[in-house]
């Protein structure tokens, strides 16, 4: 799941409560950063949650 600054903590959340293990992290490449969106409120994506 993308996700930017604001809702990193709600993605490990959902992630976390569906998996019930905890997700890895990583920051969005620099390739991708332009056009990938966070998928909860279309912000620019900085994090992957769960790869």
């Amino acid at each position: 799941m993308y996700c930017c600054e604001d809702h990193i903590e709600l993605a490990i959340d959902m992630y976390v409560d569906e998996k019930e293990v905890a997700p890895e992290i990583e920051k969005v490449d620099q390739d991708g950063k332009l056009s990938t969106r966070c998928q909860m409120c279309d912000k620019q994506a900085v994090y992957v949650v769960g790869g």
